[in-house]
């Protein structure tokens, strides 16, 4: 017997039922693959970026780094990099209180490093680095330093830009002691407000670029060792790198001057 024209309509409507359940599963399929790759490629975006603040901020000694060369100072932000006729091609002469314990004697090299000398002198003399952090120390056998100028005590923090090009770099890679350097990322014009203080022979990566060198300290060096880095640190990974870390004299500048 033929199949009546209501059993027709049935089979019909069911058809359709089914197609647009088909048609709906693969558009919920691919909605859920679209959005999920979203996310990842947020997340992606968001490591990275933490990642490369991570970098800058904490001024970097990585043997990974690669410098690369900048003709010319270069403003990141809203603050202007100090001009370098700032240093006025000659020698600088001020100090550095620490933990208002100790005293370092400094000098700033306005000749050899005129852009780095420039920032330093322009920052001591607005009162930048009174209260900042020197938040990082090595005490390994080849790498003595204490990194100084990052407004948190985490290591991040500046004036809103950075500048270049490196200057009065060793070309022995040795960095002696005493020595004042710039702290950097991974470029030669990621410099800005941080800088290390050489308290015994250190040696540095030189194919990553180097460190510009921008002056020295002449006194207090000792008192440095004996109320800070001699008390040791606090490695901020003890089973790669127990020789770099915090040290365990919580220490910040607490005042600068310059002339």
């Amino acid at each position: 017997m033929a199949p009546s024209k209501n059993d027709r309509e049935a089979r019909e409507r069911l058809r359709r039922y089914t197609a647009r359940q088909q048609v709906y599963g693969v558009q919920t399929k691919r909605r859920f693959r679209d959005n999920v790759a979203a996310i990842i490629a947020v997340v992606l975006v968001g490591a990275l970026g933490t990642g490369a603040q991570i970098v800058y901020s904490r001024g970097g000694f990585s043997p990974a780094s690669t410098a690369a060369s900048s003709p010319s100072a270069s403003a990141s932000a809203a603050s202007a990099v100090p001009s370098k006729s700032i240093a006025e091609d000659r020698t600088w002469t001020g100090s550095l209180k620490l933990n208002s314990n100790v005293t370092l004697g400094i000098e700033l090299d306005g000749a050899k490093a005129p852009q780095a000398t420039s920032v330093l002198v322009t920052l001591i003399k607005k009162n930048f680095y009174e209260g900042t952090h020197c938040w990082r120390m090595s005490n390994g056998s080849g790498a003595k330093f204490l990194q100084c100028g990052a407004t948190k005590a985490d290591g991040t923090g500046d004036d809103g830009y950075q500048f270049g090009p490196l200057e009065n770099v060793p070309a022995d890679s040795v960095y002696k002691t005493g020595v004042i350097a710039m702290a950097r990322a991974s470029t030669a014009d990621s410099q800005a407000t941080q800088f290390f203080i050489v308290y015994g022979p250190t040696t540095l990566n030189g194919t990553t670029g180097g460190y510009t060198v921008v002056g020295k300290v002449t006194s207090g060096l000792s008192s440095m060792e004996k109320n800070i880095t001699d008390k040791g640190l606090t490695p901020a990974d003890s089973a790669n790198s127990p020789t770099d870390g915090a040290p365990k004299v919580a220490t910040t500048i607490t005042a600068a001057t310059i002339k």
